[in-house]
């Protein structure tokens, strides 16, 4: 008799770590879009509030973390329920650095009050975008155990990937064309590579996704060429 608690308890903790992933995915999706905003409406407000608001996330990830060492003792005999809990510890961290990723944009926005007029900065909003969905799409994977729909998020970080060498490209002609938009430019380049690691990061969370619903590892997924590197 005594197992019937430990079960229906087990039954309850695992579905609070899906509900408290999707949180701290909401609050990260949240945290791009906001972050993006305040760049572009140069609200430095706004910014503080975003970083500021990173520490629930960073607290919801000590929260999972706790349910998944008690989970892992009342269901180390089910392997695959064991697989999603220890998928969930792992996209809890993978979705707490897309929060820190966020923060980051965030911090930069101060240091950007003052640069007006810098063409590249319109594709900003249109990556990030591409990055929220992705990131949305990963999360819905992981509530949904989707091993088909994991695939097609791997599959599309290249388009995150074309969006941050398409800036980067254009950054790197306006900063050659007027030497006095090199400091702008160098923030607007960190803050593109910040969502371009966002996207990665939703590619890691289907890949796991994919190994919790089907036990194997996601084959190797399609990236755009890294404009830093020869494509290799």
């Amino acid at each position: 008799m005594a197992t019937v608690p430990n079960i229906r308890s087990a039954d309850f903790d695992l579905a609070e770590l899906r509900r408290l992933v999707a949180e701290m995915g909401g609050l990260a999706e949240a945290a791009i879009d906001d972050a993006v905003a305040a760049l572009t409406h140069r609200d430095t407000e706004s910014a503080a509030a975003i970083v500021k608001a990173d520490q629930r996330i960073d607290a919801l990830e000590a929260e999972v973390e706790r349910r998944v060492v008690r989970l892992i003792g009342l269901r180390a005999d089910q392997p695959d329920e064991l697989r999603e809990i220890l998928a969930a510890l792992k996209i809890a961290g993978v979705v707490e650095r897309m929060g820190d990723y966020a923060k980051n944009i965030a911090k930069r926005v101060p240091l950007l009050v003052e640069a007006r007029g810098i063409e590249p900065l319109a594709i900003l909003p249109a990556m990030a975008r591409a990055t929220s969905e992705i990131v949305h799409a990963a999360l819905d994977t992981f509530a949904a155990r989707d091993a088909e729909a994991a695939v097609r998020v791997a599959q599309s970080d290249a388009r995150v990937d074309d969006f941050y060498n398409s800036l980067f490209r254009a950054l790197l002609t306006y900063m050659m064309e007027n030497p006095h938009n090199i400091t702008a430019s160098a923030h607007l380049l960190f803050i593109a590579k910040n969502l371009e690691r966002i996207g990665d990061h939703a590619t890691n969370v289907a890949e796991m996704v994919y190994f919790a619903a089907t036990g194997e590892q996601m084959g190797e997924r399609t990236r755009g060429i890294d404009t830093l590197t020869d494509g290799n």
